[in-house]
């Protein structure tokens, strides 16, 4: 009882100084940095729900090989510019085992893989890109598993909602504050790398669907997992 008391005052105090810290920022028109500790803030809750769940050794080991399967194929693909299977990978393995599961596979992958690719303001933005397309498709898991045109359409639509929110820190890192016409501006060059990005997310979803449902399917009947 006296481990969960404090647990919730360190949350209490942490939040105050998160939103202390908010406040702080926006006066001082820091307005990437805020965005910055928002898209932080966004991955931590998962993060926390997660650390505190009951995992199996099965739960561990089943989300570190997503996270390294996806990480290798951004590493194999990297020479195609936007044409990356994270997406597909996060997608999938969210219909099988559960919200956090595949927002945990999203942000790790892109924090994982930028150890390559670089790390910078726009790593957060890619872990809760890549973990909110996660998270969205476990949500629509019962439709999407029914017709693998669903399947197929929402991976194209995660491309354009990984792009929304990735170029939110374009606008970010441009200008220093944002900009709706900037925005704008920015989705608007950028349209032809995320029609890329959705077509590659389709034709991924295409060519591993099958392979991973089957393979998910047997580590979950075998070692009993259920949605994390």
């Amino acid at each position: 009882m006296k481990n969960k008391m404090l647990f919730v005052l360190i949350y209490i105090a942490a939040g105050a100084a998160a939103a202390a810290l908010g406040v702080f920022l926006f006066l001082q028109n820091h307005y990437m940095l805020l965005s910055l500790l928002v898209a932080v803030l966004c991955c931590l809750a998962f993060f926390l729900k997660y650390e505190r769940g009951n995992q199996s050794s099965a739960q561990i080991v089943t989300l570190c090989s997503v996270i390294a399967l996806s990480v290798a194929g951004r590493c194999v693909f990297s020479v195609i510019p936007f044409f990356k299977p994270v997406t597909a990978i996060v997608i999938i393995s969210g219909l099988y085992f559960g919200k956090e599961f595949a927002f945990l596979a999203g942000a790790l992958s892109a924090l994982i893989s930028n150890f390559v690719f670089s790390q910078g303001m726009w790593t957060p933005f890619q872990m809760a890109a890549w973990g909110m397309c996660g998270f969205c498709a476990a949500l629509l898991a019962n439709a999407l598993k029914k017709h693998r045109v669903w399947l197929c359409l929402y991976g194209a639509a995660a491309g354009l909602l990984y792009s929304l929110i990735v170029d939110i820190n374009t606008v970010f890192w441009i200008d220093r504050y944002f900009s709706l016409k900037r925005y704008l501006a920015v989705c608007i060059t950028s349209f032809p790398f995320t029609v890329t990005y959705a077509v590659s997310n389709v034709l991924f979803i295409i060519l591993l669907a099958g392979p991973l449902e089957k393979t998910f399917m047997r580590i979950k009947t075998k070692y009993g997992l259920s949605g994390i």
